[in-house]
């Protein structure tokens, strides 16, 4: 394990204390502590000021919220200010794109910029240190987007784990400041490992066979970590391979290994009890707190402000001998190696101590906030030049849900200012304001048996929700349809959105948003023609609601609650204005109709909570129908923080754009792109697939053999990784290999500037094993005037070809041919050349050895599961028939037995030959073990093995699990 260690420094603290005891010393001559000198290294700062801690005080820096100790001037520290894109949840501060989007610009150079804007905001807060505050970030994510229905998807970069390691070093130096030792922030990549599904995500395990876990999901977090871009890492909620991320040995047997400073690893809020809790890991809080410990977390995130549980668990585990108090020191000297590099003991706050809170929100960050919003939208159509439109065309019409309005995410800042389309639009074309209509009914609920109607209150805000016989104002709800069933309703009388408050309901909510967004509701038709109103917010979805979830009046004076299905209210549903009808005629012979649609990030997927419908909301997609039917020269903006499965809208509108939800200057950003003044320049970082039926399950992580993202996937997508469209033309020369990369001429050919992302992608002709059919090896984002060329030069050595070799478990890069390929996108590649390759051969199995069964070449039927609570991987069964495959294995002709470590349920272990059906060899017999983490050595004999090369296959019988072989 890499990192700090203890040194001894008796003989560098001897003058000081004598110093500082001696009554001869004037006190102007006092050396400071050598905890405090800024001229030593941070590792002798670090040692003197353990040595100076208590074990108590030192087992209190180990909890998210570490107390001050005053005897040495040691103020109090807390981990964990989000700052995904943005310093959030502190109040006012600047609001760039989603993640998703700030990745969508291809950008290192921009994401830099960026994390150096929301490192000198956080900064900006120290003076006033208000709740919540602190340097420990918890930023950037780089858990990869493998599957577009994962909830946060809108907080990762890419499904590529090359573009997402450079996205993420580049953001995470413009947090830290590019130097090491002495930090801005300290940001922490999150979450380690496998994160890629909110269903049940504390119970569920990621199985990562070793290839999966090292080409793909630890290659999108050792960038960062080993260029000293990110000081730790955030373990995951998730299980992997069956034991929960929180004790993970890979905390301290993979990360620490990625370089040689401290790192100060973090667990995600609460997860360590979980290990006790819905994991039934441990047995109690003591011996979990202890397990992560020891696995290499540093602190823990758990029980809120409340240190006490962890600070009394960590202190039985040592009277348990469960740890020792090296273990602590270990922790505690990585917390301090962060916070001494932060400045926090250097005179006046070290470097960059003197910044304010001037910096927030400033002029330059709002420029910049504007430059990254049209950096990271992305055309994805422009049928016969729809776009850019002409300023001269000034009669425009702005309609649909999101035309003026924006919408923040859970890890959003508070927006300073809100530029929303419509805004931005009428900004650009020097006029007051544009038409609009957000294109969304208006209704009014009336109880069919009593006639009288769901009413709000008129004031800022609100009132509970009744039935009373108005029909003005008051009465009339605006319905958002954000597909899946789901609306918000928002009152006409104030312009509020009615949510629950535990009690009643309130029309009291500016937008729809908290933990559980509790403004959601369904439209249940009955068959008379009525509809019982449905409460869905979020916490009905969690195990530990009991509550009806129908509304119906529950007192005498008509006050809505929640009933049971058999009391609910039946409601007719007027239609008090038709919103397609309304956006209609606002577009009706305009030069222009823009039409703004797409998601909601309180409500389509989130933290906790998966999509299950990757389409646009039925009534959206009405409204564009609509409206293109109306007026022929329609753009549409798609603005969320997904792919979307657009339907036939795809073909029918000639110009489509997308953008994530971009912060404060969205507006100004697109009407930038849409009248030209900006050039498009994003591109998709994920595959845009055509339905949900080209997605295998969302808990199913092996994207080799699923075929999971574009590397492997062979469907036709709707718009494939990498895809964007500019104003202008690109021609690409001859792709040459120069030194250790590849060069390629390309040329603006068009007659507007723009910027081109040029993309190398490499393909593995021949192998042992199964290759992506392309990868992402180097790209780099270059600005052209009208006719002018570059040479781009991309870096690719023969290293950047090794794949995981799982028969010796390390890296290889194998003998042979290469296709070498630049272009637009993932399937637009306008290069190519081949790339002849002197490797290695990988060499046929020799199973004589002991071979780890996880090391396997391909499988059916089985689980990866964990080897023993502390560290390795096994595989087991649950039903008969599970199998391994081992391929390309010698045999000699005198392999006669095979051994193997098997735990669990009494059963078999048969050895094949050719397939999992093929001749058998052998079987071994195994009578079972009361754990699963018992492991005992089973042997059997084998017939007809005759030398050769041969695919060996492994039987096992449900309940089996095995850690190690043999066949000798």
């Amino acid at each position: 394990m890499k990192g700090r260690k203890r040194r001894s420094v008796t003989l560098l603290l001897a003058p000081v204390l004598i110093a500082g005891l001696g009554a001869t010393a004037p006190a102007h001559a006092e050396a400071p502590l050598p905890f405090r000198d800024p001229a030593l290294s941070v590792d002798r700062r670090v040692d003197d000021l353990l040595d100076r801690l208590t074990l108590d005080e030192k087992i209190s820096l180990l909890h998210q919220y570490q107390a001050a100790i005053p005897r040495l001037g040691i103020q109090s520290f807390r981990t964990g200010t989000e700052a995904l894109h943005g310093v959030a949840w502190l109040g006012e501060a600047t609001v760039f794109p989603q993640a998703v989007g700030l990745a969508s610009t291809w950008d290192p150079d921009l994401m830099e910029r960026v994390g150096s804007a929301v490192g000198d905001e956080a900064r900006g807060f120290q003076q006033e240190r208000p709740a919540g505050w602190g340097l420990n970030l918890w930023a950037p994510v780089v858990n990869l987007l493998r599957d577009p229905r994962w909830g946060r998807n809108e907080e990762g970069y890419s499904e590529d784990p090359e573009l997402t390691g450079a996205l993420s070093t580049a953001y995470g130096e413009g947090l830290t400041g590019g130097d090491p030792d002495h930090l801005k922030t300290a940001p922490t990549i999150k979450h380690y490992l496998a994160n890629n599904n909110e269903w049940h995500r504390t119970t569920t395990s990621s199985d990562l066979r070793p290839r999966v876990a090292k080409e793909y999901d630890e290659a999108a977090f050792k960038p960062a970590i080993e260029a000293d871009a990110a000081t730790g890492v955030m373990s995951s909620y998730n299980l992997v391979n069956g034991r929960p991320a929180t004790v993970n040995p890979d905390l301290n047997d993979v990360v620490r290994t990625w370089t040689d400073r401290d790192l100060f690893n973090v667990s995600d809020a609460f997860a360590p009890g979980n290990l006790h809790g819905d994991q039934k890991y441990f047995p109690s809080v003591v011996e979990g707190d202890a397990a992560a410990l020891k696995a290499g977390l540093d602190s823990f995130t758990d029980n809120d402000a409340n240190s006490s549980v962890t600070t009394g668990a960590v202190k039985s585990a040592l009277q348990q001998g469960l740890l020792e108090e090296s273990d602590v020191d270990e922790a505690a000297g990585h917390i301090l190696s962060v916070r001494v590099r932060l400045g926090e003991f250097d005179p006046g706050g070290g470097r960059y101590g003197s910044i304010d809170k001037s910096v927030i929100n400033s002029p330059a960050h709002r420029r910049l906030a504007r430059e990254a919003a049209t950096e990271g939208a992305v055309l994805l159509k422009n049928q016969a030049g729809a776009l850019p439109l002409k300023k001269s065309a000034k009669d425009v019409a702005v309609v649909g849900p999101l035309a003026d309005t924006l919408y923040t995410d859970w890890y959003s800042g508070t927006l300073p200012y809100a530029v929303t389309p419509a805004d931005g639009i009428a900004a650009k074309l020097g006029v007051p304001q544009v038409a609009q209509s957000e294109g969304v009914d208006r209704i009014a609920l009336k109880n069919a048996a009593t006639g009288k109607y769901v009413t709000a209150g008129t004031d800022a805000d609100g009132e509970p929700l009744k039935e009373t016989s108005a029909s003005d104002t008051s009465a009339q709800f605006d319905v958002f349809d954000w597909g899946g069933g789901v609306v918000t309703l928002r009152s006409a009388a104030n312009g509020k959105y009615v949510g629950y408050n535990w009690s009643s309901f309130v029309n009291d909510q500016v937008q729809p948003g908290g933990w559980f967004a509790q403004q959601q509701f369904k439209l249940e038709a009955q068959p008379d023609g009525t509809h019982l109103l449905r409460y869905a917010g979020y916490e009905t979805e969690e195990p530990w609601w009991s509550n009806p979830v129908y509304v119906g009046p529950t007192d005498a004076d008509g006050t809505l609650g929640l009933v049971e299905k058999d009391k609910a209210a039946r409601y007719t549903k007027d239609v008090v204005r038709d919103g397609i009808a309304e956006a209609v005629a606002a577009v009706k012979g305009k030069d222009t109709a823009v039409v703004v649609v797409g998601s909601n990030p309180s409500i389509n997927g989130r933290e906790a909570h998966d999509r299950t419908d990757m389409s646009l909301a039925p009534a959206q997609e009405a409204l564009v129908k609509a409206v293109r039917k109306a007026n022929p020269h329609t753009v549409v903006i798609v603005e969320n923080s997904y792919p979307t499965t657009l339907g036939a809208l795809q073909q029918e509108v000639p110009a489509l754009l997308w953008t994530s939800h971009a912060g404060q200057e969205t507006g100004n950003a697109l009407a930038d792109l849409l009248y030209g003044d900006a050039n498009p320049s994003g591109r998709l970082t994920q595959t845009w697939y055509r339905s949900e039926s080209d997605l295998p399950s969302i808990l199913d992580y092996d994207i080799i053999k699923s075929d999971r993202t574009y590397q492997y996937f062979k469907g036709r997508p709707l718009y494939p990784f990498g895809h964007g469209l500019s104003y202008t033309t690109f021609r690409y020369g001859d792709l040459k290999r120069v030194g250790d990369g590849y060069q390629v001429r390309v040329t603006n050919t068009g007659s507007r500037a723009g910027d081109e992302v040029v993309q190398l992608y490499v393909h593995q002709r021949v192998s042992r094993d199964k290759q992506p059919l392309k990868q992402l090896k180097a790209f780099e984002k270059v600005s052209l005037k009208p006719g002018e060329s570059r040479t781009v030069r991309l870096p690719l050595t023969a290293r950047d070809l090794a794949h995981w070799d799982v028969t010796r478990s390390r890296w290889v890069t194998e003998s042979g041919t290469y296709d070498v390929m630049a272009g637009s996108s993932a399937t637009d590649l306008r290069a190519r050349t081949a790339w002849t390759v002197r490797g290695e051969t990988i060499p046929p199995r020799d199973l004589a050895r002991t071979t780890r069964a996880e090391n396997f070449d391909d499988y059916s039927g089985v689980r990866l599961v964990d080897e023993s609570k502390v560290r390795g991987t096994a595989v087991g069964t649950s039903a008969d028939g599970g199998w391994l495959k081992f391929a390309d294995t010698r045999l000699g002709g005198g392999a006669g037995e095979v051994t193997a470590r098997l735990a669990g349920a009494p059963g078999t272990l048969e050895v094949r030959l050719g397939s999992p059906t093929g001749p058998l060899a052998g079987t071994a017999r195994f009578s079972g073990t009361s754990s699963p983490y018992t492991y005992e050595t089973v042997t059997a004999g084998l017939a007809g093995v005759e030398r050769g090369r041969v695919d060996v296959y492994l039987v096992l019988s449900g309940g089996v699990r095995m850690s190690t072989f043999s066949i000798r």
